[in-house]
């Protein structure tokens, strides 16, 4: 494992990093510099780890993928670079796919042939309560009928699929069994890219604007069983949001470093910032946050490997982590002064990305609630009364 971390740590800082200004600019250079990267992981090992080895990924176990992941996360483009952008679905597709669907899908993502996309939220609800999902799909004769106005759903433009989100289930239905996952190919007839969102100063997330107006699939494009969607929804989250906290990991070392480097070479009245008390406590604290969310993020990971249940301790990263990524990144940006409001470092694009992480597969107050909520219910849910022993 430690051979593996190091040809990663390798590819990343010395190959994908250098690229990155040319991966920004966007265009055919850019797209001719991925397929150069992706062919280069291919090639050395270090494509599509987290996927099983029976469909052409490296087949790691949970946790050590958990700790490849940190070292990808030092680029924003580590993951599309690696092939590990298609982890989460391609783990709902394991779970809850037909064989049909598998053979059609899963096989070229995992090739890189394939990207896949996820349309779940919606502009006229909480994002956050999937429960509030107006998205909608009938049954007529043997197929779906599918009307859903969705956005951010990241990768559309580039995607082969979408996974479709809709209320399948009469009125009076648990809300949480009245939401099917269905999947829903890009060039269907109905199916419309309406805009990409500008967010943030910045597309690279390519967040699309969809809809689907009368859109037919097949009868079996269900992914998992009618009124399953909240299952298959939270399957997929659950361990995409451990892969995204140690990536944010990766992107806070980073920044660390840049700070470090920046204090140690920076002189001004009469000392070096890296002699000055309060740059030292700025390099201390982000020490401190780093290693402290690492650890937690850790504990979840193991916690999620025993028994899959690990919901308390998942909501703790999700926004203990974005809030030390942004907090260590800001203290990055401070010690560069000017120059960290330029595009001369990485640390203007890695701040606004940051900012994301605070909202995304859940926001912050929500994960706060859902920790609050469940220790208040049950005090042996906090994570140091857990038990070691596997509960499957």
């Amino acid at each position: 494992m430690n051979e593996l971390q190091s040809r990663m740590r390798a590819f990343i800082d010395e190959t994908v990093i250098p690229a990155e200004s040319v991966l920004l600019a966007g265009g055919p250079a850019a797209e001719a510099a991925m397929a150069q990267l992706q062919g280069t992981a291919q090639r050395d090992g270090l494509w599509a780890l987290g996927h099983p080895a029976e469909i052409g990924g490296g087949g790691l176990p949970f946790m050590e993928y958990v700790l490849v992941n940190e070292i990808i996360g030092r680029s924003y483009f580590g993951q599309l670079a690696t092939g590990t952008s298609t982890t989460q679905d391609s783990i709902m597709l394991q779970l809850f796919g037909t064989a049909a669907q598998r053979e059609r899908w899963l096989d070229p993502m995992v090739a890189g042939r394939v990207l896949p996309c996820v349309a779940m939220t919606e502009p006229d609800v909480a994002g956050s309560d999937p429960t509030q999902i107006r998205s909608h799909a009938s049954l007529d004769g043997d197929e779906w009928v599918v009307n859903a106005h969705k956005w951010f759903t990241t990768g559309a433009s580039r995607a082969g699929f979408t996974t479709v989100f809709a209320r399948t289930e009469p009125a009076g239905v648990d809300a949480h069994r009245a939401l099917s996952a269905i999947l829903v190919p890009m060039d269907t007839p109905g199916l419309k890219i309406d805009r990409v969102l500008q967010t943030m100063g910045t597309t690279l997330g390519d967040h699309c604007e969809i809809s689907l107006t009368d859109v037919r699939v097949p009868v079996d494009s269900l992914v998992g069983a009618r009124g399953d969607g909240f299952v298959v929804a939270q399957r997929r989250l659950g361990p995409g949001r451990i892969f995204h906290c140690m990536r944010w990991l990766g992107q806070a070392q980073r920044a660390f470093e840049l700070m470090c480097d920046r204090a140690k070479s920076r002189f001004a009245h009469g000392s070096y910032l890296a002699e000055k008390g309060e740059i030292q406590r700025y390099i201390a604290e982000s020490a401190a946050e780093i290693q402290a969310a690492r650890l937690m993020t850790l504990d979840a990971a193991r916690a999620y490997d025993l028994d899959g249940r690990a919901a308390v301790e998942i909501s703790l990263i999700k926004f203990w982590g974005a809030r030390m990524l942004h907090n260590v990144i800001d203290r990055a940006i401070q010690v560069h002064g000017a120059l960290g409001l330029t595009e001369d470092t990485p640390l203007d694009l890695m701040y606004r990305e940051a900012r994301y992480a605070r909202i995304y597969d859940g926001p912050d107050e929500v994960h706060r609630m859902v920790v609050a909520r469940r220790i208040l219910a049950d005090q042996g849910k906090a994570p140091w009364n857990r038990s070691e022993e596997p509960s499957r």
